[in-house]
């Protein structure tokens, strides 16, 4: 077992007691970010250490390499991008208060997705659609490290997939500009070049992005361990357990618990920095 510490800084300090507190063999280095404790062994005191010094870690199987896997699913609000876009977009209907209220909460899972989910478009109602390419344009940023996974993720030959319980005006852009194998996602009605405040279609909530995966991961054969899905919220779960591998990415609590591994720190290249070396 090898112990992966990730962080903004690291101190040599720092990678030298959980060396000893982990009884590693050796340090090595895999980025100016991201080191690798050999042979190391889980103590209770280690979470308590990096949560002070800020660091995230990861005990992976030595035996385990990035080239395993095969796809890569991952949510997009908050994941992918650094935003919540249905915020941003009631933003410019000014009621974004109101919505990102409604978002907190079914990210927390502390109401139901789905209907949180109507409940948001509906106050999205005679919205002029071009609010939707400001919102691209204007206020959609990947969040760090995202090209640098992605690139990775393509030279050794794995699947992407986007699976957003937002909206195809989002992930359809998204996919063609970063070269994306995959994605699904709502799709807002639009008559007259307005929102109407309703969906069309099945709803992507946390069973359709489960769905969605399982759909893709039968069309190409793959196992359950040839899977990795990142997620966010509480609608993530479902998916993240249909992955071998689940990353909760600067996560609400209740997907941290239930993530195989988590990032708090740094950005989304250390998901493949977990798999490197």
């Amino acid at each position: 077992m090898d112990l992966i510490i990730q962080g903004l800084e690291i101190e040599t300090s720092d990678l030298r007691s959980l060396a000893k507190l982990s009884s590693a063999s050796c340090i090595e280095r895999i980025t100016g970010s991201a080191f690798r404790l050999v042979g190391a062994s889980r103590q209770d005191g280690i979470p308590l250490y990096c949560l002070d010094a800020k660091l995230d870690y990861a005990f992976v199987e030595q035996s385990v390499k990035l080239a395993d896997f095969r796809l890569v699913a991952m949510d997009m609000d908050s994941t992918l991008v650094g935003i919540e876009s249905i915020d941003e977009i009631a933003d410019m209907h000014g009621i974004k208060a109101q919505v990102a209220e409604i978002t907190s909460k079914a990210m927390r899972g502390e109401i139901n997705f789905s209907e949180g989910l109507k409940r948001r478009v509906a106050l999205l109602q005679g919205l002029d659609q071009n609010m939707l390419h400001r919102v691209y344009d204007e206020r959609l940023k990947l969040n760090p490290g995202a090209e640098k996974m992605l690139k990775r993720l393509k030279t050794v030959g794995i699947r992407t997939m986007l699976i957003s319980g937002g909206f195809t005006f989002f992930t359809d852009r998204l996919k063609e500009k970063l070269g994306l194998d995959y994605a699904a996602a709502n799709m807002l009605e639009i008559v007259n070049g307005k929102l109407t405040g309703r969906l069309m279609g099945v709803i992507v909530g946390a069973q359709g992005k489960a769905e969605a995966l399982k759909h893709v991961r039968n069309e190409l054969g793959l196992r359950r361990d040839q899977l990795v899905a990142i997620g966010d919220g509480a609608n993530d779960l479902q998916m993240m357990a249909e992955a071998g591998v689940s990353i909760a990415y600067h996560a609400k609590p209740i997907v941290q618990k239930n993530a195989t591994y988590t990032i708090n720190h740094v950005g989304l290249d250390g998901v493949i920095n977990l798999f490197e070396g």
